[in-house]
Parts: C-alpha cells; structure tokens; sequence
C-alpha cells in the first residue's frame, strides 16, 4: 500500500528534513539548505572544487578527509575554510573538499545512499538545476522530482523548518513549473507560491530572516549576501560516488 505521505501521484514534490526525505522518494532529489551548505556547495562548483558531504565534523572526518586525499573544513568560526561560501571564494588549490553539516550533508550522504540522483540546489542555482533537471526529464517522463528542505535544527534537536530552505526549494519549482512540469503535489505548490511571494524583495528577506539575522549577529553577514545571489550560478553540482561535482 502506497504511503499517504509519499506524493507519489505527482511528478514535482517537495518536505521537509530526513524523515521527510525518506517519506518523499524520488527519481531526482534537490536538497536545498541555502544557509549554507548548499550555497556553498554551489561556491565551491563555481571555483571548481569538488565536496564531499559528511555528517559530522569529528576524527572520523579528519579520517575521511586523509582517506580521500581531501581538505577538512574548519569550524565556521575558525580560520581556514569553512562551511561559510566567503572562505570558499578565498581559497587557493584545493581541489577537494570534505564538508560537513548536520542538516544538508547529512540529508545528502542519507539520500546518495538511497540510490536518488542528489542534486545540491541553492537560490544561486535554481535555475541552471531547473535546466538540469528538465533534460534529464526529456530523457526519462517517467522520473520524478523532489525538492528537500534542509531545515535547521533547535537546541532539542527537533526540525526548525527554516523559510530560507523553503523558498529556496520553492524557486527551484517555480522554476520547473515555468517549464511546464508537473503535475505538483499541494506541498510543492505551497513551497513554490512562498518563493513567488518574496522573489521581488530578496536578498532583504534574506537578511531579516531568522537565520539570516543570526549569521548577521555571528558576524557572518557576507554568507547571506552570498546566498542571495539569486540565478547568479550556472553550476549544477550533482552527488556522484559521495562526491557533488558538477557533471
């Protein structure tokens, strides 16, 4: 019996997290964490350095790191790189980058995993992942699309559903829905009519967001500009054998 929650009648779906990514299966599956890991990700595309993912940042990491001939990213607050894109844009010969983060790492690595075709989304990207995704449709009508919303986690560790996610999976949508795909479940129109309510104010909703607003206070304000750089990238990095690169 096919699950209430799987959207499985619909070509375009859209929840939340990594309950809701194992709840929505799909063909082709965005995961959009646009503060930040999926900014960055889309950063590092652009410099030409590959990522990746990993849940967390301990001496399996530094392990893993060494196993792949790959830089450890640093804390966000410490020197060297880190998961914050300005120190992405600064970097000199790397070429490898395992990257951290508990919410869009952790969803990539549990969805690359699966067997889905993960695609790192971002408000830089959308519409060059839309392109991506469309040919891909082209090759296959009967694959279907996924939009993950990372979310950010409370000090509990329940899901805080993070409006930045929301619209940044929202765009990515909108933007199939442009190119006529679909049909799109109720909870991808509701994602995709939250991108289209503040696609003409960005990147100021961005930055009065919530966590627009707390990277602001952590001195991070340059990563929400960075994230805000709508359509601004035509990198579509894609999760191949645990590395996101673009094809």
């Amino acid at each position: 019996m096919t699950s209430p929650y799987a959207q499985s009648a619909y070509r375009l779906g859209f929840d939340w997290g990594p309950t809701g990514a194992l709840a929505v299966p799909g063909n082709l599956v965005a995961v959009v964490d646009v503060l930040s890991f999926t900014t960055t990700v889309t950063v590092a595309a652009d410099e030409g350095i590959d990522v990746l993912p990993y849940r967390w940042r301990d001496e399996s990491a530094v392990t893993f790191a060494e196993q792949q001939n790959a830089v450890l990213a640093a804390g966000r607050s410490q020197p060297g790189i880190t998961l914050s894109p300005v120190t992405i844009r600064a970097a000199e010969g790397v070429e490898r980058l395992v990257l951290p983060s508990p919410n869009g790492s952790t969803i990539s690595q549990q969805l690359g995993d699966s067997g889905a075709t993960v695609l790192a989304v971002s408000l830089r990207n959308r519409q060059a992942a839309a392109d991506w995704v469309q040919a891909e449709l082209a090759n296959d009508p009967d694959r279907t699309v996924v939009a993950i919303a990372a979310g950010e986690r409370w000090k509990d560790g329940s899901l805080r559903p993070a409006v930045e996610d929301m619209w940044g999976a929202g765009g990515f949508l909108a933007a199939l829905s442009d190119r006529g795909v679909g049909p799109i479940s109720p909870e991808a129109r509701a994602a995709i009519a939250a991108y289209r309510e503040v696609a003409d104010e960005l990147p100021r909703l961005l930055r009065d967001c919530a966590s627009g607003r707390e990277l602001t206070e952590y001195g991070f304000a340059q990563d929400v500009e960075i994230a805000a750089e709508v359509d601004r990238s035509t990198s579509v990095p894609v999760l191949r054998d645990g590395v996101f690169a673009v094809d």
